[in-house]
């Protein structure tokens, strides 16, 4: 089946008082419909213009964006505008129009697409029931909390009838209870519309909650790709790595002793792995970090821990641990 999506060689240069920069450096990527697709980094890391370049918002420098089989560089103005109706964008502060009521702001791109007005608020009340606002209909924007104003923003882009829904940092701004909610009515919306969802964010407990794949940028460039369970699992590259591993910190201040990162899946959670292996080895380690994640809807873990200063006896801790099914082990290198 041909992706939704295909990203080729795209690159989107800009002209500064330093030189030329190269905010998205030769990346290549192809989406799948009806996927939830992430794409990660660090503030600076191109994600944004990168998402602006998936509707032509930007217009990449070169390489081509093929939206369900056509070339957006390659359209015309009229048939480009044709295009952007089948992908829905939300943003970080919600663009609602602060002066019209909720039911007219999801009405106003309907009314813009030429839908009679009596049509539209019907249309437009029915999506506002699918993000559970249609109690909200006749408040104002000023009236409602972060998260409701984000699922208004929700409902006014189901209104275009989007096959794609860019989402750029749609839930930075909100705290993490009303963004686990948000993360849910898009998952919904995903499932039950088969809507292909691209997730733009920094964090990853974003990615994890519920994205099928993801990958990593850092500095423009493309680093690492892969479904967001291997990429939890087995991260390759530095960037990566920091993005998953919320203890860097900790990871720094440590200055001897050996450190590992251990991730195990729901199946392991059960079993005592650490104090089995303290009882085996009849030696002490620390758990500087423990905690359990949501990879959409598996329950996955990891620990970080300091092991002897012996090497000859942490070398044998950790082959126990890589002898355990559906365990990971992996040394954390100090940077």
């Amino acid at each position: 089946m041909e992706p939704i999506i295909q990203v080729k060689n795209l690159v989107k240069s800009f002209d500064t008082d330093d030189g030329v920069l190269h905010a998205v450096n030769d990346v290549s990527f192809n989406i799948n419909k009806g996927e939830i697709f992430g794409i990660i980094g660090l503030s600076g890391a191109g994600k944004s213009t990168l998402v602006r370049c998936l509707n032509l918002l930007e217009k990449p420098s070169s390489g081509s964006v093929v939206v369900q089989g056509q070339d957006l560089m390659s359209l015309s103005e009229k048939d480009l505008r044709q295009a952007r109706r089948k992908i829905g964008m939300i943003f970080q502060h919600f663009n609602l129009l602060m002066q019209i009521s909720v039911v007219k702001n999801v009405m106003f791109p309907m009314e813009i697409a030429g839908v009679p007005k009596a049509e539209a608020k019907k249309k437009a009340l029915e999506y506002l029931k699918i993000v559970g606002l249609e109690a909200k209909a006749n408040a104002f924007p000023a009236q409602l909390s972060g998260g409701q104003k984000q699922r208004v923003a929700i409902a006014r882009v189901l209104a275009s009838n989007p096959e794609i829904l860019l989402c750029d940092e749609a839930t930075s701004a909100l705290d993490p209870e009303t963004t686990k909610s948000i993360l849910n009515l898009i998952k919904d919306i995903n499932r039950k519309y088969n809507i292909t969802v691209v997730v733009i964010t920094h964090e990853m407990s974003v990615i994890q909650e519920i994205c099928d794949q993801c990958i990593v940028l850092e500095n423009g460039k493309l680093v690492e790709q892969n479904n967001v369970e291997e990429l939890f699992r087995h991260p390759k590259t530095s960037a990566a790595k920091r993005l998953i591993f919320s203890a860097s910190k900790t990871v720094k201040e440590m200055s001897n002793g050996k450190l590992v990162r251990v991730t195990f899946s729901e199946v392991a959670a059960g079993e005592p792995i650490v104090g089995n292996m303290i009882l085996e080895f009849k030696t002490p380690v620390s758990i500087l970090q423990s905690e359990i994640t949501d990879l959409n809807g598996k329950s996955n873990g990891q620990m970080l821990l300091r092991l002897p200063d012996d090497e000859d006896k942490a070398n044998k801790m950790i082959a126990y641990l890589q002898k355990k099914a559906e365990v990971t082990v992996e040394e954390v290198v100090h940077e």
